[in-house]
């Protein structure tokens, strides 16, 4: 019988580690161990027999429940918890992943259309949900003046069409969910990691995005900027936002995570296109946008290349990744896409 083997380190805590075997699809046998502490000595046996008899299917929810309804009532777990312990069985069954894990690949910013930009997200997530792609941190370029909506915002709400035609603003909106991103060339570091959900098994929804950014709050540090997240998906510093994030799941086992951090945005620009951003600003009684945002190369004083070039060295040193480029086949792909989605009435307007 082949023994299955999971581990997770607790930030701050202990190693839990599940050794597992299966029958029939379901969990025959279960040792729970680690350097955890436990008291009684015999509630050890009630972590085991809580994780034996469950599916192998079983979601970490499941797990989690059966894990807390299983301790005796006096029981007392130190350094670990419910949570590590579905975790570590879900790592032994290969429902769950870590960075180390994975074989992750590097893009590095090319100038393109926003629109086929916006597309990429959609093809890459989908390629790493089907198997097709190793994961892949890509960092955009675009070669035009640009505002991305969020999937779910009303299109005439957010942007004022004269505003956009006078400055020459091309509005396309994104497959994730979020505030409107005012684009034009070099004012913005933005990224995106197309990653397999198993990733972040078991986490709740704003527990992945500082999750998936940790690395990124490793570059800012390294570039002397120390930024933190303000719940739900916003990155900050003392002083002020800088930048937020969004999400979108894609297939079964695709997840979309992407930031945008204002490096250099002409705000009073962004006032006359962005009608939202008016909105904010009266709510808050500010008479300036200049007030609100806080441009990463005042905060570094360096050029966008170099900050490209911070986190890019800073995600291959911490995941081991390689840098790759963008092959034909899923350029032509995200073309393909761009034509007949994302750059169709039906799309961007989809909420009017």
């Amino acid at each position: 019988m082949t023994t299955l083997h999971g581990e997770y380190k607790v930030i701050g805590g202990k190693l839990v580690a599940a050794d597992l075997s299966l029958a029939d699809g379901r969990i025959a046998t279960a040792s729970i161990n680690g350097d955890f502490f436990l008291e009684p000595d015999e509630a050890l046996e009630d972590l085991n027999a809580a994780v034996a008899g469950l599916s192998a299917d079983a979601e970490h929810r499941v797990i989690r429940e059966a894990v807390e309804q299983g301790l005796r009532p006096e029981a007392e777990l130190f350094g670990v918890d419910a949570f590590a312990v579905a975790s570590a069985v879900r790592r032994a069954l290969g429902k769950a992943t870590t960075w180390e894990d994975h074989e992750w690949e590097v893009i590095a910013p090319e100038p393109m259309p926003i629109a086929l930009t916006v597309a990429l997200d959609e093809v890459l997530t989908r390629q790493v949900a089907e198997g097709r792609r190793k994961p892949t941190m890509r960092l955009w370029q675009w070669n035009e003046p640009a505002v991305v909506i969020g999937a779910f915002q009303s299109l005439a709400n957010e942007v004022d069409p004269e505003g956009a035609r006078r400055h020459g603003i091309n509005v396309v909106r994104r497959i994730s969910g979020g505030g409107a991103m005012f684009m034009e060339a070099d004012n913005c570091v933005t990224y995106s990691l197309h990653v397999p959900s198993s990733l972040v098994d078991g986490l709740e929804t704003a527990e992945t995005y500082p999750f998936l950014d940790e690395w990124t709050m490793d570059a800012l540090s390294r570039l002397g900027v120390h930024a933190f997240y303000q719940p739900l998906n916003d990155i900050a510093t003392d002083q002020g936002k800088i930048g937020g994030a969004a999400q979108k799941r894609v297939g079964a086992a695709g997840l979309l995570h992407h930031v945008t951090m204002s490096y250099d945005i002409d705000a009073d620009k962004m006032l006359e296109v962005l009608r939202i951003g008016r909105e904010k600003l009266r709510g808050k009684g500010v008479a300036s946008a200049k007030k609100r945002v806080d441009p990463l190369r005042r905060q570094t004083g360096v050029s966008r290349a170099e900050i490209w070039e911070t986190m890019m060295t800073t995600f291959e040193e911490r995941y081991g990744a390689r840098r790759v480029e963008l092959d034909e086949a899923t350029r032509e792909e995200a073309e393909q896409l761009a034509r007949t989605k994302f750059t169709t009435p039906e799309w961007t307007a989809r909420v009017p």
